[in-house]
């Protein structure tokens, strides 16, 4: 049982896929100080003063929170940016060179010398 449990966390990716929820959680944090910390402020002298972020707007008996909302899509569009322009540090790997199968007209590496898919030499 220990052994099946094992070949399906191995085959599924589970741990990869742990590894990447946690770094993530890392990565969240370090994203929300950065906005916090150094752009909020920035963006705090921009925007107008006062409570802004608690506005409403009255229609009837409901009352529609307008600044809390412009409020949170504005932190998600700083925050974004932020992700955005972190990912632009990483390199990406290049993408693999690909080509048509003659025979099958699947796409395999351009390296191949035989398609894994009808097994025909390429």
């Amino acid at each position: 049982m220990w052994g099946e449990f094992k070949a399906f966390l191995l085959k599924q990716n589970a741990l990869a896929l742990a590894i990447a929820v946690v770094l993530g959680a890392a990565l969240n944090k370090v994203v929300t100080a950065i906005v916090n910390d150094f752009i909020m402020p920035v963006v705090s002298v921009v925007t107008p003063s006062g409570d802004w972020e608690k506005a409403v707007l009255p229609v009837g008996p409901i009352n529609f929170a307008v600044g809390d909302f412009l409020g949170v899509a504005l932190d998600f569009i700083i925050i974004g940016f932020v992700v955005w322009r972190l990912s632009k540090l990483v390199p990406s790997a290049p993408a693999q060179a690909m080509k048509a199968c003659p025979l099958c007209f699947s796409t395999i590496d351009a390296r191949a010398v035989r398609c894994p898919n009808c097994t025909g030499t390429v």
